[in-house]
């Protein structure tokens, strides 16, 4: 309920602004340009701020909700209010055909993709005959209910903040939930929530189509508020001020697009009213000291207005503790027939001329931990990415319960009972401990976009964030759950990650270098976790340069050295081994 209360009070408030006495008829136009701004600003917070996808294109998909009703409704004689379930789906499916092709792209490419096709579409809408050209159509009816025409900006204003009110309630809804989560985790990149069964492609587009769908909303709006449609308010430019409203009051916020798009609607009209006469009529000046001023604000709250005014206030936003009695289901997967969880057979990895694995041969029983170990570069972290998938064999075959997996996804590899930890650690450092361990949870979790829209995932969702939490205490971490995973220490984070895999249920648990940042006692408790876990059924593969820590905790132990296997056995077979004496532990060993 107390996340819901910030917009119980803005409708109060929006609701009431109408009524105030002597409002000028001017204010209430200029908030209706708020309204359709932070619609689309709102489905940029989505793409940009959340999913990590920057667009500069989404006014085109106003365009597309704008002409499809000011054609319907001019030259067919549809109703308004019908011509809006097809405005969404028209804006919905030029989203799906041009992210296709888009969400794709990587790095700088991404952008410049959205401003290709922003530019083209904008010349599209201004050369097609039907759409009116460069003029545009014109004679747009109002909305209406009955009798009750919406014929100006005090009567259309209510459909407007309503459209606002209702998207951001649909999108706070979708972000506090299972796919929610998996949309936040791309902004780290792919690899994390991959290898959890994320299916990052379609994340990505369902993203992609959501902000789509919410700049057609804003367009069909625009249509009906200034009955009249042309080019120019769906080009370059206007995509451009869109990015720009989302970055200033916050990217990765939902309000902070409302809040966006009052300051740089309320500051642009400022400008453009007083600035002529304070500088005799220069004109494009209110363009330069515009863009001024947003780098000065950008240069103050950095990472938007809203999170700014939110870290002043003395109240933080409660959060709601998981039920741990809620059980979440096991999951279905086949259980192992031999005694081997995990074999690799001459495995190998070629990039150009290196040879990071070379024919690499071991495997991983029930119930053992094996220690993969070797100097600096000599494949460990190499072999994980083949066996999660992360990377293709060059050569070879590795199986997971009978199944060859060396050219399957991640997401595949995950399904089988196979997590892991990396490296270099990958949670999201802007989400809480608790939501980064319910990404471990995905795969067990059904609820999908449109239910955790509309609220009917809350028994699922519950589950999901019970089991998380369960792992959280099983780690030690009870305290922390809801820190933000980026104010933990390196070592902190690294057990954060074991209990995300933990999430999994996993048959093998595939660790890398876990130990690494702890202190003495912290690897005790760690040394003690993973016996636990053996003894409960669970195999358990580690990378480890702390030669202490494996040697007392190992059941066998792998030696790699540039990439070839030189020795495999018991930690103390493998303490006197001349040859991992030599390329290894040292003469003094």
């Amino acid at each position: 309920m107390k996340q819901r209360t910030p917009l119980v009070i803005f409708a109060a408030v929006v609701a009431a602004i109408p009524f105030i006495p002597g409002m000028p008829p001017f204010w209430i136009v200029l908030l209706n340009n708020i309204g359709l701004a932070a619609l689309v600003a709102m489905g940029l917070v989505l793409l940009t701020g959340v999913g990590g996808l920057t667009s500069f294109g989404q006014a085109a998909f106003c365009g597309f909700g704008a002409y499809t009703t000011a054609v319907l409704t001019t030259a067919y004689g549809f109703s308004p209010w019908l011509t809006l379930p097809l405005s969404l789906v028209v804006s919905g499916i030029a989203a799906v055909l041009l992210g296709i092709v888009t969400v794709r792209l990587s790095g700088h490419y991404l952008p410049l993709g959205t401003i290709a096709w922003g530019i083209g579409l904008f010349y599209l809408f201004s050369k097609l005959e039907f759409l009116g050209r460069n003029d545009g159509i014109s004679g747009i009816p109002p909305l209406s209910i009955g009798s009750f025409r919406m014929l100006d900006p005090g009567t259309i204003y209510f459909a407007i903040w309503i459209a606002v009110l209702v998207s951001a309630l649909l999108t706070m809804n979708l972000l506090d939930s299972r796919t929610g989560r998996a949309i936040r985790a791309l902004r780290r990149g792919h690899i994390a929530g991959e290898a959890f069964g994320v299916q990052t492609p379609r994340a990505k587009l369902l993203v992609f189509v959501y902000a789509a769908v919410l700049a057609g909303l804003s367009g069909w709006l625009y249509a009906h508020f200034q009955r009249a449609a042309n080019p120019t308010p769906f080009g370059a430019h206007a995509g451009i001020e869109y990015l720009f409203i989302a970055v200033v009051g916050g990217a990765g916020y939902v309000w902070g697009a409302v809040l966006g798009a009052g300051i740089v609607v309320i500051l642009k009209e400022i400008l453009q009213s007083y600035l002529p006469y304070i500088f005799g009529g220069q004109s494009q000046l209110e363009t330069i000291v515009f863009g001024i001023l947003l780098v000065v604000l950008l240069q103050l709250a950095p990472t938007g207005v809203w999170p700014w005014l939110m870290s002043r206030l003395p109240i933080q936003p409660g959060r709601r503790k998981p039920d741990a009695s809620l059980p979440l289901a096991k999951p279905v997967r086949e259980q192992p027939s031999s005694a081997v969880l995990l074999q690799i057979e001459k495995a190998r990895k070629q990039f150009g001329g290196v040879i990071a694995v070379n024919d690499v041969s071991f495997d991983v029983q029930a119930r053992e931990i094996v220690a993969l170990i070797g100097p600096n570069g000599a494949g460990k972290s190499t072999t994980f990415n083949l066996i999660t998938g992360v990377l293709t064999t060059t050569g070879g075959t590795i199986s997971v319960l009978g199944h060859k997996v060396d050219n399957a996804p991640p997401q595949e590899v995950v399904k089988l009972g196979v997590a892991r930890t990396f490296q270099h650690v990958k949670l999201v450092p802007d989400m809480t401990v608790l939501e980064n361990v319910a990404i471990g949870a995905h795969l067990r979790g059904s609820a999908g976009a449109i239910s955790s829209m509309v609220r009917l995932d809350r028994a699922d969702e519950a589950k999901l964030l019970a089991e998380a939490a369960r792992q959280i205490e099983r780690v030690g971490l009870g305290d922390q759950i809801d820190q933000l995973a980026g104010s933990l220490s390196l070592g902190q984070q690294r057990i954060v990650e074991i209990a995300r895999a933990l999430c999994v249920d996993p048959l093998l648990l595939l660790l890398d270098e876990p130990a690494a940042g702890l202190r003495h006692m912290e690897k005790q408790r760690l040394a003690a976790l993973l016996r636990q876990l053996r003894d409960g059924g669970m195999s358990v593969l580690l990378v480890e340069h702390d030669m202490g820590f494996v040697m007392d905790l190992a059941d066998r132990v792998v030696v790699l050295d540039f990439g070839t296997k030189i020795a495999e056995g018991t930690p103390d077979a493998i303490k006197t081994n001349p040859d991992v004496i030599k390329a290894y532990l040292g003469a003094t060993a």
